[in-house]
């Protein structure tokens, strides 16, 4: 299987650049307008006149729902007491050396280093109640931002975020991935699987200077909103181009009437 290129910085720089279109966008859809509050650090892509915050998911193909390093893991309490998940992720990191070249070097030893950390990651995230936890942090900022929003088909679909989670934690099948060649290694890997499919990946990125001994967790965007609109129901048009989906219409109808009013 050929390797997978890493994102351009030109391409991460596009890719970030339209997220915060599409904000904007539905900022203006909602009702708005073009200047509207923020706070990308924790995850609100929009936040509303009443408070409430959206994480707005677009792209093409996969989520980064993040990228850190080895800080972010010492620094985050909220990683550090998810039952040693935290320091689960800081051995993954420092299985590999401090310098990328001692790496290039022999590439095979240090993945194999990697194996047992990754394999006791899984067996963790196995756990329903930390795999909620996980995931809520990692999307949601542990409950602090209130719905996801995906734009799919110039349109956007509005889910409360504890439905969204419930609905990933309860769909997944949580595995290690498994060597498909002579030069791979099994259990480089934590695969989120639904029906066979793999959703998601936590996975270390060592492609680069810039990218070196960093843990990122992605979720395939199509995949994730056919799961979603599948499992979380009813809906309801709200209004051109605005979907709610399962508890989102009771929360947000009242408050989109008032906004529209």
């Amino acid at each position: 299987m050929p390797k997978k290129k890493a994102m351009t910085s030109e391409k991460a720089s596009f890719v970030k650049r339209k997220g915060h279109e599409d904000a904007r966008e539905f900022a203006e859809l909602l009702g708005i307008g073009k200047e509207f509050n923020n706070n990308p650090q924790a995850k609100k892509d929009v936040i509303d006149s009443e408070g409430y915050s959206y994480s707005v998911k677009s792209g093409e193909k996969k989520w980064q729902i993040f990228l850190y390093g080895k800080t972010r893991f010492e620094n985050n309490f909220t990683f550090k007491g998810m039952n040693g998940i935290g320091d689960l992720f800081l051995r993954c990191i420092n299985s590999f050396p401090e310098n990328r070249e001692d790496y290039l070097k022999d590439k095979v030893k240090y993945k194999k280093e990697l194996q047992k950390p990754m394999l006791e990651l899984c067996d963790k995230l196995k756990d329903k109640r930390i795999l909620t936890a996980f995931i809520d942090k990692s999307m949601f900022n542990s409950g602090e931002v209130d719905f996801l929003v995906i734009k799919e088909s110039n349109n956007f679909y509005i889910f409360w975020g504890r439905e969204v989670v419930n609905t990933l934690v309860n769909s997944y099948v949580v595995e290690n991935s498994k060597a498909r060649g002579m030069n791979q290694i099994d259990a480089q890997k934590v695969i989120f699987k639904v029906d066979g499919i793999t959703h998601g990946e936590i996975e270390m990125r060592n492609d680069s200077d810039v990218h070196y001994r960093e843990i990122k967790f992605w979720l395939d965007k199509k995949l994730t909103f056919v799961l979603l609109t599948s499992k979380i129901q009813p809906s309801k048009q709200l209004k051109p181009r605005i979907y709610l989906y399962g508890k989102a219409i009771n929360k947000l109808s009242k408050y989109f009437k008032s906004l529209n009013a």
